[in-house]
């Protein structure tokens, strides 16, 4: 599973597409006339032609029931656009939008005229076709276009309104009323998008009015107002720039932003940001595939490609049960409006639209991921009810050909963005780490301010019976101090402290690890976020555990330092029953209780943890109460109360040298975590100190290490930082499988496994030297060019 298969383009089906409409029908589901994409010598019209399909979705049977909820939702929209539409504007469109002060307002404003505009074109909606709606949307633009919006305003707020959100929805609003716009209004509405986005090369800087170069996802925004701008007054110069601006987010970047070869994706220059902006880019292609396909414009660059691969090795990965893991979502996780369920909706729907463009193999798999994912969480159709968005899941789950693909196994690890995801049936878990490449978590605009702890090493477990855990207002009421995996101390922070556009970075430059994809190794030089604290963790991934080391636990803050095991929110109304050691424990709200070197606990619905050699370990209940406005100050102020299960160590005030020892089961029965408990031939801690990190388990044949500095382990030693997994096989060889998390590796590293090795049959080319025999010892060069990829060699075992 590990990400680094690459995907080929059918260029056949990519170029040409399949059937009528070529991969313009194809990607937008877009109904048009025999050949109209392939023939038409009017390259602006099959643009807006297939543009309007891309936001407003395919031909749908209005009478089809799956649409009812969509329509009626629609419908909804648009009368309650109505309702605070002012006949006579002069400070607002919108009553409860004042304009002049709020640049969301202004986007807010664009985006209730597309609403009406998509119930206007949309069959069997109660405003299919209704002239009042068109006067009201037409009416809207040309208020907007000629007033707030109009040239030479003097830009205020966020500069994202004024050059994205505002400019694609007048645009997108435009183009579904096109053949009702006059000569001047189209003229006056390009005029706008032409004094806010003159090149989509470049974004604004609102607080000194300059420009600098635009990268990844917002590049492609701004690209997708000019091209449609474009289109719409018939300008084949600005359909051209848009176009051409496209081809620098298409290759793997090595730093900065955009897409990485091991399928990470980082924006903002330090923040893994798969799931929001990763995905904004991942649906802009997609779209503008579609749009452009078929003309003058098309996209022929051959990295296009990458598209089809992020959709395998970047996105798929990321997605468990339908949902985006909160792990790469940044600081979208602090908006009500935007829970993992709707992020994860947006990338499947744009999978399914790319499907028919890819070869015959991959069509079949992204359509197969697409049914599974929307078959285990069909509350995803419901909380993403646009009328496009079920055109798509109805294309997929309406049709008995195609299969529904099962969740997978195997272990990501996306070593650019300090992230790593590991499957198993029945849950995943997803790690969020941090280093001198990647920040602790970001905040802007009054957003996520209490993301601090986040990258160091939270823990996101998801199991299948509990598909809501981050989306039932996890975020708002969730001890942000305690979040699972950390280690954290207790010193207070201050709202979005550090958090500032791209973040802060910590010191360490440990932050990753090695893995065969099926097992891996992963380590962390932990430092606190504007704290004291250091510490080094560690996870070992195997098939029904998540070994979890801690060591090195040093501050001098004077507050507690507390090490997370779990962190669970049980929901409103949730008394899941805790057993530590076989002993139910209260249910009882403010409940809590030391136990003195545990063994087992298990938490009903959720799975086990395990505390090999016995630990002390702190459980406690408590109900907490928080509004999303308090983590997100643009956001709602109700209060929501939620349940919790923590269990944590307790490593006192000012530790030195602390550690901890644990294992997650995730899913697991109560019967499984006790025999696991008490089985001590299954794991063997080989070393738990600040310098190294590492253990075996022996019924798989693993031995697996994290060294931070020069040193053995057991069977293992290294000549410097490095991450070790080998994983012996049935068949007499073994797998060696060695990383360097650090990145900085300019000179070799010699890796040593004291155990008798015939000959070396596989090899990366990072491999200079190898001697076999008694030991082996492999040498390895300059590491740092890899960016932390694993590097696996193959022996024969004597």
């Amino acid at each position: 599973m590990s990400p680094s298969r690459s995907v080929p383009l059918s260029r056949r089906r990519f170029l040409y597409g399949t059937g009528a409409a070529g991969v313009g029908a194809a990607l937008a589901g877009h109904a048009l006339p025999a050949a109209a994409a392939a023939t038409s010598t009017d390259d602006f019209a099959t643009i807006r032609s297939q543009w309007a399909t891309v936001i407003a979705g395919p031909t749908i049977d209005p009478t089809n029931s799956a649409y009812a909820t969509a329509l009626a939702n629609l419908d909804t929209q648009a009368g309650a656009a109505l309702a605070v539409l002012e006949s006579s504007p002069t400070t607002a469109l919108f009553s409860d939008l004042p304009l002049g002060s709020n640049s969301a307002n202004l986007t807010a404003s664009l985006s209730r005229l597309e609403s009406l505009a998509i119930a206007y074109v949309t069959q069997g909606t109660n405003h299919t076709g209704d002239a009042t709606v068109l006067e009201a949307v037409l009416a809207g633009l040309d208020y907007i276009a000629t007033g707030p919006y109009a040239p030479g305003t003097k830009p205020y707020g966020n500069w994202w309104d004024w050059q994205i959100g505002s400019s694609q929805a007048l645009v997108d609003t435009a183009n579904l009323v096109h053949s009702s716009l006059s000569a001047t209004q189209i003229a006056n509405y390009c005029a706008s998008v032409d004094s806010f986005v003159p090149d989509p090369t470049l974004s604004l800087i609102v607080s000194n009015g300059k420009y600098y170069t635009s990268t990844g996802a917002n590049r492609l925004d701004e690209c997708r107002a000019v091209i449609v701008r474009g289109a719409l007054a018939a300008d084949a110069a600005k359909v051209a720039q848009g176009a051409a601006g496209i081809s620098d987010t298409l290759p793997f970047v090595t730093s900065g932003d955009g897409l990485y070869a091991d399928g990470s994706w980082i924006q903002h220059t330090y923040i893994a940001y798969t799931g929001t902006y990763g995905a904004i880019w991942f649906g802009d292609l997609v779209k503008l595939m579609g749009a452009l396909a078929g003309t003058t414009y098309q996209i022929t660059d051959p990295n296009v490609a990458n598209v089809f691969f992020a959709a395998t090795n970047a996105f798929a990965p990321l997605i468990y049960n339908g949902l985006m893991l909160d792990a790469v979502r940044g600081r979208a996780v602090a908006r009500s409006t935007e829970p993992d369920n709707s992020d994860g909706f947006a990338a499947i729907r744009d999978m399914i639209m790319l499907a028919p463009a890819a070869t015959a193999e991959l069509e079949v798999e992204l359509k197969s991921k697409a049914k599974g994912w929307l078959l285990r969480s069909p509350s995803q159709i419901s909380a993403n009810t646009s009328v496009v968005n079920v055109a798509y899941a109805e294309q997929i789950l309406s049709d008995s050909s195609i299969p529904a693909a099962p969740e997978p196994t195997g272990h990501c690890l996306f070593s650019s963005m300090a992230r790593a995801v590991h499957r198993r049936p029945g849950w995943a878990l997803a790690l969020s780490l941090s280093s001198d490449r990647i920040a602790y978590y970001e905040t802007d605009g009054g957003s996520n301010l209490h993301g601090w702890h986040a990258g160091s090493g939270m823990t996101y477990m998801y199991v299948n019976d509990d598909n809501t855990q981050y989306n039932d207002a996890y975020w708002p009421t969730v001890d942000p101090y305690r979040l699972p995996g950390t280690t954290t101390s207790q010193l207070p922070l201050t709202n979005g402290e550090g958090g500032a556009y791209g973040g802060t970075r910590p010191a360490n430059t440990f932050a990753g690890g090695a893995t065969d994809g099926e097992y891996a190794a992963i380590g962390h030089d932990l430092r606190g976020p504007w704290s004291t604290l250091t510490a080094k963790k560690s996870w070992f991934c195997f098939d029904d555990a998540f070994v979890c080391l801690g060591a090195g636990i040093t501050s001098s803050d004077g507050y507690e330092v507390d090490s997370i095991i779990d962190n669970r929110n049980l929901g409103a109304d949730g008394s899941n029953a805790l057993t530590v050691d076989g002993v139910p424990q209260s249910s009882t709200a403010g409940w809590t209780k030391t136990f003195t070197g545990a063994r087992w606990a298990y938490l009903e619905g959720v799975g086990g943890y395990v505390f090999p050699g016995g630990r002390d370990v702190t459980a406690l209940r408590e109900t907490r109460s928080g509004a999303w406005h308090d983590i997100n100050t643009g956001d709602t102020t109700t209060e929501n109360t939620r349940n919790y299960v923590t269990l944590y160590a307790d490593h006192g005030i000012d530790p030195t040298n602390a550690s901890y020892a644990y294992a997650l089961m995730p899913g697991a029965r109560r019967t499984e975590v006790l025999a696991r408990s008490v089985d001590r031939g299954w794991l063997q801690i080989l070393a738990n100190t600040a310098a190294a990190q590492a253990v075996a388990v022996r019924p798989l044949g693993v031995t697996a290490a994290n060294f931070y500095t020069a040193g053995t382990a057991g069977t293992l030693s290294a000549t410097g930082a490095a991450s070790i997994l080998i994983r012996e096989h049935g068949d007499g060889t073994a797998t060696v499988c060695v990383a360097d998390p650090t990145s900085t590796a300019a000179t070799s590293l010699i890796v040593t496994w004291d155990r008798p090795v015939r000959a070396v049959i596989a090899q990366p080319g990072t491999l200079t030297a190898a001697a076999t025999g008694r030991s082996l010892q492999l040498t390895f060069g300059d590491l740092a060019a890899t960016a932390g990829a694993t590097q696996q060699v193959t022996v024969a075992l004597d």
